[in-house]
């Protein structure tokens, strides 16, 4: 029996360079999310449940790119799943309890693969958890990432 060699390689760990435009993708989500908060209070008859949805997970997507950018990082691709892969990556152990309720939000929406395609439209009384999560995941960027 022969004993086996492991080789190990040392990288250099240096901050990577901020990405331009983060500024513009934080702004952003904070646009989307004062809408959807503003829309929800105000303007049900208008804005059901799924655009409800949809405006919070873009001020989610902004969110999370404003950081990653912050910090030199993007994501493979832009479902919950892939941000927070990309999260967990760039600021491992900071989202706590926040990172299972993001990838819950992929079931209402699995459009990636046009063979298995669905769309599950949440309920009204869904949204102002979606809206607590948001905000505090942009109290968590701003508060700490960024």
């Amino acid at each position: 029996m022969t004993a086996q060699t492991v080789q190990t390689v040392q990288v250099d760990l240096y901050p990577m360079q901020e990405i331009d435009g983060w500024e513009e993708f934080l702004e952003d989500g904070e646009g989307y999310l004062k809408t959807a908060v503003g829309a929800h209070a105000r303007r049900r008859d208008i804005f059901t449940p799924e655009i409800l949805y949809n405006i919070i997970a873009m001020a989610i997507e902004k969110f999370v790119m404003a950081a990653l950018m912050r910090h030199g990082a993007l994501p493979c691709n832009h479902t919950m799943g892939d941000l927070v892969m990309a999260m967990d990556t760039t600021f491992p152990d900071s989202m706590g309890d926040i990172r299972e309720k993001l990838l819950e939000l992929d079931k209402y929406q699995e459009i990636c693969d046009l063979d298995t395609y669905l769309i599950r439209p949440p309920d009204m009384d869904e949204i102002p958890l979606m809206l607590n999560l948001a905000n505090r995941l942009r109290a968590l960027i701003v508060g700490k990432l960024l």
